[in-house]
């Protein structure tokens, strides 16, 4: 069973940088593609980053495409995203996910989801 935890989120000013982690429970963390999502009031949860199970593969939604970076330590069994630059329109709730696939960038790709950690981004 995965059980994954976000933690890293709060409230912060536009410009400033941040880091969320996500830490995993499974032993086998190696054999899995990890994401984050986002979800902000009133829309549609979006793909943010995508990193292969190798680390080797990256994907990242173009509206973030040189502010964030997305890493994994699978011996500690985390994914991090790493937000610099945030702006208003990074205000969302991040998710972080797991799919059992060597690359993952869509929702229906990824099967255990934490529970997200809030990210409020002010002026």
């Amino acid at each position: 069973q995965w059980h994954l935890v976000e933690s890293g989120g709060g409230l912060v000013q536009a410009g400033d940088s941040l880091r969320l982690s996500c830490a995993g429970s499974v032993g086998s963390f190696s054999t899995y593609a990890m994401a984050w999502f986002r979800q902000a009031p009133g829309k549609e949860r979006e793909f943010v980053a995508g990193i292969s199970r190798s680390g080797v593969s990256i994907d990242y939604a173009d509206s973030v495409k040189g502010r964030f970076t997305i890493s994994r330590d699978n011996a500690k069994t985390t994914v991090y995203l790493q937000m610099n630059s945030v702006k208003l329109e990074d205000t969302a709730v991040y998710y972080c996910a797991a799919a059992f696939l060597r690359r993952g960038t869509r929702q229906t790709d990824f099967g255990s989801w934490g529970q997200g950690t809030q990210v409020t981004v002010s002026s």
